[in-house]
């Protein structure tokens, strides 16, 4: 179209309303998708990631328990483990988690017996099969405690991917007053050494009893 000039005129160009809507309607619409795939999926997720927990953490160990004689996770076959990792000069965290798990299978009573509290010490250099010996007897019978050759102690730590390292001023391999740092939850483990459950040391007794009872089989 020309005007009076013969000039052609410049075709309007489109407004942008109606994208510029249509994307703030997409922005509107995308996270109540996510929200809502998120939902749907809820359900499987913890069974997806026990799964894949059970063949990623945890596996074959060999380690050496109070009496000096080699220990091997064959040796729980068929009975449920419930394992902690700590280390005997602990101030506070590992103490508190034996006596919990203590009070915890003493609530349970006879159901408590198809479960073998594991404490795997971190600190081999410092933790003998004596020293370990000494420190369980304060809390069970029943704990089983075990350490370990340096190489052993390694092994076992990364394969339940627990963080344990030296810290302190006298974090050297010459003094013998440092502390570690350590990751602190409990393991199930099934009769066949399979992740059952990782459950929060910072709770009560009577919670991680019900959990337990709720967890392993009756018989």
């Amino acid at each position: 179209m020309q005007n009076r000039g013969g000039e052609r005129k410049k075709p309007k160009q489109p407004t942008q309303k109606q994208p510029d809507r249509l994307n703030e309607a997409k922005k509107l619409v995308a996270p109540v998708v996510i929200i809502a795939v998120l939902f749907l999926g809820a359900i499987g997720m913890r069974g997806i990631f026990l799964n894949r927990a059970a063949h990623a953490l945890g596996g074959p160990y060999t380690l050496i328990d109070t009496h000096g004689r080699t220990i091997t996770e064959r040796q729980f076959q068929g009975r449920y483990t419930l394992i902690y990792f700590g280390y005997t000069h602990c101030i506070d965290v590992c103490p508190l988690t034996l006596e919990t798990v203590t009070q915890a299978l003493d609530l349970m009573g006879k159901e408590a017996h198809h479960i073998v509290p594991l404490f795997i010490t971190v600190d081999p250099s410092r933790d003998t099969p004596e020293i370990v010996a000494d420190y369980v007897s304060h809390f069970s019978p029943e704990i089983v405690g075990l350490t370990g050759t340096e190489s052993q102690i390694h092994a076992v730590i990364d394969s339940f991917h627990v963080m344990a390292r030296r810290r302190g001023p006298s974090a050297d391999h010459m003094s013998s007053g440092y502390l570690m740092d350590h990751s602190s939850v409990l393991y199930l483990m099934d009769g066949n050494n399979r992740l059952v459950s990782v459950l929060p040391v910072d709770t009560s007794p009577e919670e991680i009893a019900t959990r337990l009872r709720r967890l392993v089989p009756a018989s």
